[in-house]
């Protein structure tokens, strides 16, 4: 008796996990998963915004061609909430790359004194709905501006 007794503890050896143990794991990458839910959320509206203000750049880039290419003059014409990206026309047209969900609107100035200036504005619908803005008559970088309306491109 006292062998077979000892051949069946030999051969019963526990392999797996309790449920337990199993419900533990669970509940870790649950906690897990909650925490990395919306820190990856918060890193796409932030790329989203920063997509806008590389697109805003690129666009000051393309006018800035096109005022070479045409006579030393800005587009006339304002172009208001592109989607999609688009020429400014003349006679070297130079082409303007927008990023998906990315909308963009450019409004020539004039303002007594100066030569001609411009104004950028884009805003991505994926981001966290700030506006970016770019005055040719100030120069610098592209900055956010949250009284900026991005249909007319002013306050």
């Amino acid at each position: 008796m006292h062998d077979i007794i000892s051949r069946m503890r030999a051969k019963k050896q526990d392999e797996g996990f309790t449920l337990i143990e199993l419900l533990v794991v669970v509940v870790i990458i649950g906690v897990l998963v909650a925490i990395a839910v919306p820190v990856y959320l918060n890193y796409r509206q932030g790329a989203a915004d920063k997509s806008a203000q590389s697109d805003v750049r690129g666009a000051v880039s393309a006018l800035e061609q096109w005022y070479t290419d045409n006579g030393n003059a800005y587009p006339a014409a304002a172009i208001a909430k592109q989607t999609k990206s688009f020429d400014l026309g003349g006679t070297n047209p130079s082409q303007v790359t927008l990023s998906e969900n990315t909308t963009m609107t450019y409004v020539p100035v004039s303002k007594t004194g100066t030569a001609g200036s411009y104004l950028i504005c884009a805003t991505n619908s994926g981001g966290t709905g700030k506006i970016y803005l770019y005055d040719s008559l100030k120069g610098g970088s592209v900055k956010a501006d949250d009284k900026i309306k991005i249909d007319a491109c002013a306050p």
